[in-house]
């Protein structure tokens, strides 16, 4: 496949499914996609169905134009391409606010619609096995969005869907989050390649997904987590030149640009709470914590935040605290997320 992007790059590379018996997509970025606005197509596929389970499912180039594209949608709102006739199937089995309301919002600025459907309120609930939940639900929508604790059934919901799947959130990864957080930084301190990033607390899925973004945005990661919490090994190792493993929360963040937590608990670990409040004690973010980062650093949580816990509640509030912006930027990263994805 030969993909060209904004910026008259081109190269050669492939996006395959993570399931048996998908094919393959090819890609081709339109040099028009940062700046064009009307009903001008954006993004085109030739064939295949494109999904986005993981920041490792588009590549690096298709990543970056994706944020860029949100920047500019953020500036000008009308530049979106109109979905028109075109529906979003939000499928949760996890509580949301940021998630849910980002995706609503940006269908309904693109003359889209969303329908929402609670797990509890249709036949998966009731034991209807998820791939052919796949077949009939990808039969009626365009793209469906998953929020979901394991992930391996995204896997199974993308290998038998007939449209694009995208990840809102499963137990492992959470990209959505990290194009906005991308986002985010580019709109306050430019490029993020180069950078060093401090991840300070659970080595939970937002950690993870932070781990495939340091080799796509090309960043250095630090992880910081108690014993017993790390994130998983494999994606370690696979990443050992960008990301290494941190004991000393102030170690880590020494001259970090950027220092990122999120909770100690996740959803579906609130009866660990207590005992996960004793081991992460040492690893709030707070003003002491910051004042080893760099002069000018900034500070992102993907909310809610439990104030007093993993953040303070006076650094969550200071100028250094991006985390409202970065909240905002996920209706406008999902909003292009869209637009690539349903592009035709």
């Amino acid at each position: 496949m030969t993909w060209r992007n904004g910026y008259g790059q081109s190269g050669e590379t492939s996006l395959t499914h993570l399931r048996e018996g998908a094919i393959a997509a090819r890609i081709r970025r339109f040099p028009s996609a940062v700046g064009s606005g009307g009903n001008s197509r954006i993004f085109q596929t030739d064939s295949g169905v494109r999904h986005f389970l993981t920041l490792n499912d588009l590549p690096p180039q298709d990543l970056q134009a994706i944020v860029q594209r949100a920047m500019a949608l953020k500036a000008q709102p009308g530049l979106a391409v109109s979905q028109r006739r075109k529906t979003l199937g939000l499928i949760f089995e996890k509580a949301s606010t940021r998630t849910r309301i980002a995706f609503e919002t940006a269908m309904a600025q693109m003359d889209g619609a969303s329908l929402f459907i609670a797990t509890g309120d249709s036949q998966l609930g009731r034991g209807e096995p998820i791939e052919d939940t796949a077949r009939v639900v990808s039969r009626m929508v365009d793209c469906v969005a998953i929020r979901t604790f394991d992930h391996e059934r995204l896997e199974r919901f993308a290998a038998y869907s007939r449209v694009p799947v995208i990840n809102a959130l499963s137990n492992d990864f959470h990209p959505c989050q990290l194009l906005a957080d991308i986002q985010t930084w580019q709109e306050h301190r430019g490029a993020i390649a180069g950078i060093t990033v401090a991840w300070i607390g659970d080595g939970n899925n937002v950690c993870q997904s932070y781990i495939n973004a340091a080799a796509a945005f090309d960043f250095e990661l630090r992880i910081c987590c108690p014993e017993g919490f790390e994130p998983k090994a494999e994606l370690v190792a696979a990443n050992g030149g960008r990301v290494s493993l941190v004991r000393e929360p102030a170690a880590a963040v020494r001259g970090a640009q950027l220092v990122v937590t999120d909770v100690w608990a996740s959803m579906g670990q609130e009866q660990e709470s207590a005992d996960r409040n004793r081991v992460f004690a040492g690893f709030q973010v707070n003003g002491e914590l910051m004042s080893h980062a760099a002069a000018d650093a900034l500070f992102m949580h993907c909310l809610p935040a439990h104030r007093g816990e993993e953040v303070s509640a006076e650094l969550l509030d200071r100028e250094d605290s991006v985390v409202w912006d970065e909240a905002e930027n996920r209706m406008h990263t999902q909003k292009a997320l869209l637009e690539y994805l349903l592009a035709e």
